[in-house]
């Protein structure tokens, strides 16, 4: 088997006395696209931190590329490409001109690369950063990250601050990056982002992880709201005691329901009708953190 990508084994990362990460075991193959997800304050921007040696452990082991971060620092990071989720630069260079120092810095990077990523996401080179809004400062990221074609990118929030449109120029970037073999850490709020290009996703939740998942699974496990307009009038008993379906109510034609899970015994009894229209409300990310959240809870309660 493969070395991992990204590998830590009970990962502790203390803060006087909150902590950050509490025993994170994290296992990332190379030539996957990783989704990290969670809400503020679970540890993914601790990680990443820990991942890049900007800061150090409390204990527990970290190997990135094959090597610890710790020793082989200044080599490693060579070999990454990193947006940071607060990119913060000196705003008096011109985009080009910081591009340039920062592609030097990793042994010279072609103008030709750099004007390249500039026309995929629509940034003018020759204006000085501080003069930019968030969005084109956030590409001046992401071009940084893409354009020496590293080993791994690690990327945290990246389209924060991008419109619609150059949201999917990104997606494509990444899944370009996937295709040429190289692998991908990703943090992010936004779930249908990780769902178009994650082939995997882990959930924190204070400093540990609640679940690791592919993208299918994850969506077939997820909570959904469901709506089916029929042609005639159905009953709530039909459908109430459906497994995985709950809070069922029906007016007239029209059935609601909370779906948890697969849909099969719900489109099966549905079948047994004429259906006129169907909508599934896939759940937001919010949502996703409750349910396995509540799902930790009640194996803690239950042990």
């Amino acid at each position: 088997m493969a070395e991992p990508a990204i590998h830590t084994e009970d990962l502790v990362k203390t803060y006087g006395r909150n902590r950050g990460l509490t025993g994170l075991d994290l296992r990332v193959e190379p030539g996957e696209v990783y989704g990290f997800l969670g809400p503020n304050g679970a540890g993914k921007s601790t990680t990443i931190r820990l991942l890049l040696d900007l800061i150090r452990p409390t204990s527990g082991r970290v190997s990135v590329l094959g090597v610890d971060p710790r020793r082989d620092g200044v080599a490693l990071r060579r070999r990454i490409g990193y947006l940071a989720g607060d990119f913060v630069v000196d705003g008096r260079q011109t985009a080009r001109e910081l591009l340039t120092y920062l592609g030097n810095l990793r042994g010279g990077v072609p103008r030709g690369r750099i004007d390249e990523l500039a026309a995929r996401l629509d940034l003018d080179l020759g204006r000085r950063i501080r003069g930019l809004s968030k969005g084109n400062r956030q590409k001046v990221g992401v071009i940084q990250a893409f354009m020496h074609d590293p080993e791994l990118l690690i990327l945290d929030e990246p389209t924060s601050g991008l419109d619609p449109f150059l949201q999917q120029e990104f997606l494509a970037m990444v899944r370009e990056a996937r295709a040429a073999g190289r692998t991908v850490f990703m943090s992010s709020h936004v779930m249908s982002e990780v769902q178009q290009t994650a082939d995997r996703v882990g959930i924190i939740r204070e400093g540990r992880l609640v679940t690791v998942a592919r993208v299918e699974e994850l969506r077939e496990r997820a909570v959904r709201r469901v709506e089916i307009h029929f042609d005639d009038p159905v009953t709530e008993a039909e459908f109430s005691g459906l497994p995985g379906v709950s809070e069922v109510a029906v007016t007239g034609t029209t059935l609601r329901c909370r779906l948890d899970g697969r849909a099969d015994g719900l489109v099966k009894a549905a079948a047994g009708h004429t259906v006129v229209g169907l909508l599934s409300e896939e759940p937001d990310l919010e949502e996703l953190f409750f349910g396995y959240y509540s799902r930790e809870e009640d194996t803690r309660v239950a042990a």
